[in-house]
């Protein structure tokens, strides 16, 4: 495999990879996938597959959320920030919505902006900003304030407009700096609707998206996209998503970030599921423009080309990802594409400037039989060319068997008690089984695109719903066990409870790998590689590192110099060889970096960086740094953070590991079959 695409970038020529440095955006990390685009490819190559097991860690900054704020309050946190490298800096936000810019080379705190947003809201999506955007206002004089600008969108639904050298509000827009836009609507409480991802910029127009809360009511907030001036703040234009005749529902919003073509003039969205997620008697037919790609020109808003990717979404499937732009060889050619990733681990490669497929997508027919006053869509679109990035069904035979007669047939219990037909087995009184279950496939972390050896990354989850539906009559009363999320769905005659399907012992009821970085060459249609990312030790009990993988919602970073850099629900982050897809090298984190990580040059030295603050639902330890690592100098020894994977005995803590908890678990064991026989005799 390494020679095949060793072989694939000599074809592509020096002067073709000269040609894509020398124009590429910049060494730095401008945007929050990398590129406008979402590409998360860096052209930076000091940091290699040889030498990365020298990487040490530069500095660990911490935004001093965790002594400041209350634990319950911490409690309800994510962060996902992916750091920008703009004017000299790491700018990047807080999960409370504070900007903080930071020196690239020591970590040091340059300025920060504090929205000073409530921590009594509780949002529906918990405390968390994605990230900021960057943009220079050409038409201002060279040195004038504000001239280039950060854009943020806070969890209490504001646009922010800061001096992206000094971090003061732009007096010029809007009120102060900021614009409050109208939800247009009352709010069941005031965390319903937040603003978790960057806006998108181009063309003198900033537009925002909206996260929403799920499976609250029928009658939930429109998910309507804004855009305003980007100088002044005034409104420019409003798009709604879903196409509302005859259809009783909110939703379908752009809560993921979205994607923009300067050249072209256009912003691309990528929509989520009209509400609620479960049922959707009350709004027939494909739900335009929902769980679809949108693509808008951002001057107006004027719809240019929609693709649908789920039709009367009742499985909580909508595009979570980013899409990413790029140019691809399809053998006959290149052409200009958006790669849309899904939940469902489906790639759709669609052509930018129509919205056809580039390569066919199948009407298939699904399972029907959905649950009273449901109308399902009889078939879904299938790609054909690449196949999917994760397997799409569950049976008995996938039930974890860690040891014989310990977890197996309670998790073979559960399969076989679900409705289960495959994928897209529409939810059910009896309780459905949903693989890949609403988190997983690609997630809001997106997927990443080499364009010199045209090899697609991303990061995959695999684990397992149970989906129920409760009759209205039961609902009110309804009490849901410990570890399942519940929503009223007021206005359907169903309320619905969600479950990931678990063993006894807590883990995972399907087998591993539970998460997976997958390479894929899009031209030949193939699966380069799968490569298992993390292990349990900083969510098993004791601390036990299986190198089982975990469910990965986060994204990675591919480099010229060879590698991909990822983080996971332990804490880690990790490197990968690009070409062979085995893992070289981990850098310990204080908490798991559930984030995208990002690389950049600075006084010639390659950095790479990730938000580690672990992930409030996971379970994990909660932090609140940013850490960065660079390759050694001259003198440095070794790092107590650093660790290079394929070097002798290097995997022996993982197998000595393993024995142990292989012991734990026959004492559980043990203990619980004692304990059944003393009630059965009792």
């Amino acid at each position: 495999m390494r020679g095949a695409l060793a072989t694939r970038l000599c074809r592509s020529g020096t002067a073709i990879v000269l040609l894509l440095f020398s124009s590429w955006p910049g060494i730095a990390w401008e945007s929050w996938g990398g590129d406008p685009g979402g590409s998360r490819f860096s052209p930076l190559r000091e940091v290699t597959p040889d030498n990365v097991g020298n990487l040490v860690r530069a500095f660990e900054f911490h935004t001093g959320d965790l002594a400041a704020r209350p634990s319950e309050v911490m409690r309800r946190t994510k962060f996902q920030a992916t750091p920008l490298f703009v004017e000299d800096s790491l700018i990047f936000c807080s999960p409370f919505n504070e900007v903080i810019a930071l020196d690239p080379g020591t970590g040091a705190q340059k300025w920060r902006f504090d929205p000073k947003i409530a921590t009594n809201q509780r949002p529906a999506n918990r405390y968390v900003c994605r990230g900021v955007t960057y943009w220079i206002d050409d038409e201002a004089p060279a040195n004038a304030a504000c001239r280039s600008r950060i854009f943020l969108g806070t969890n209490d639904v504001r646009l922010i407009a800061l001096d992206a050298k000094t971090g003061l509000p732009c007096a010029g827009f809007g009120t102060g700096g900021e614009v409050r836009p109208d939800i247009g609507m009352k709010l069941d409480w005031p965390g319903e609707f937040q603003i978790t991802s960057p806006p998108a910029v181009g063309r003198g127009v900033v537009v925002i998206g909206s996260a929403i809360g799920d499976n609250r009511r029928v009658d939930a907030p429109s998910g309507v996209v804004r855009a305003f001036d980007a100088r002044s703040g005034q409104p420019r234009w409003t798009f709604e998503p879903l196409k509302r005749d005859g259809v009783e529902a909110g939703h379908a919003n752009v809560w993921a970030p979205m994607s923009v073509d300067a050249a072209r003039g256009l912003v691309f969205l990528p929509t989520s599921s009209p509400s609620p997620d479960f049922w959707g008697g009350k709004r027939p037919g494909n739900n335009e423009h929902a769980n679809s790609v949108v693509a808008l020109r951002i001057e107006n808003g004027e719809l240019v080309w929609a693709f649908q990717t789920v039709h009367h979404d009742v499985w909580d499937y909508d595009l979570a990802s980013q899409p990413t732009l790029t140019r691809i060889d399809t053998g006959d050619g290149q052409r200009d594409v958006v790669i849309q990733p899904t939940k469902q681990g489906f790639v759709f490669v669609l052509d930018r400037d129509t919205g056809k497929p580039v390569w066919p997508v199948e009407e298939r027919v699904v399972p029907q039989g959905g649950a009273e006053g449901e109308r399902l869509s009889p078939t879904q679109p299938f790609p054909t060319h690449v196949p999917p990035l994760t397997s799409q069904k569950i049976s008995t035979e996938d039930a974890l068997s860690f040891l014989p007669g310990l977890g197996r047939s309670a998790c073979e219990r559960q399969f076989a008690e679900a409705r289960n037909e495959g994928l897209f087995t529409p939810p059910s009184t009896q309780g459905t089984a949903e693989f890949p279950f609403t988190a997983g496939g690609v997630n809001w972390g997106s997927a990443a695109f080499d364009p010199v050896n045209q090899i697609l990354y991303a990061n995959t989850g695999r684990a397992v719903h149970l989906i129920k539906l409760i009759p209205r009559a039961e609902a009110a009363g309804f009490d849901p066990p410990p570890g399942h999320d519940f929503g009223q769905q007021k206005g359907a005659p169903f309320a619905m409870s969600r479950a990931v399907v678990t063993s006894p012992l807590g883990l995972l009821c399907n087998k591993p790998p539970w998460g997976e970085m997958v390479a894929v060459d899009l031209k030949a249609g193939k699966i380069l590689w799968r490569s298992t990312v993390g292990t349990t030790e900083d969510l098993a009990p004791l601390g036990v590192p299986l190198p089982w993988g975990a469910p990965l919602v986060n994204g990675l970073a591919v480099t010229a110099g060879g590698l991909v850099f990822t983080g996971a629900m332990d804490a880690y982050l990790r490197a990968f060889d690009a070409r062979s897809g085995r893992e070289l090298w981990q850098g310990r984190l204080p908490v798991p970096g559930v984030a995208n990580p990002m690389t950049y040059l600075w006084k010639g030295e390659q950095y790479v960086a990730i938000g580690a603050g672990g992930h409030s639902e996971a379970g994990t330890s909660i932090g609140d740094s940013v850490v960065a690592f660079r390759l050694a100098r001259p003198g440095e020894g070794p790092s107590l953070w650093s660790r290079t994977i394929d070097r002798p005995g290097g995997r022996f803590w993982v197998s000595l590991s393993a024995i142990a908890l292989a012991i734990i678990v026959l004492i559980i064991a043990s203990l619980r079959w004692r304990r059944r026989r003393r009630i059965k005799q009792a």
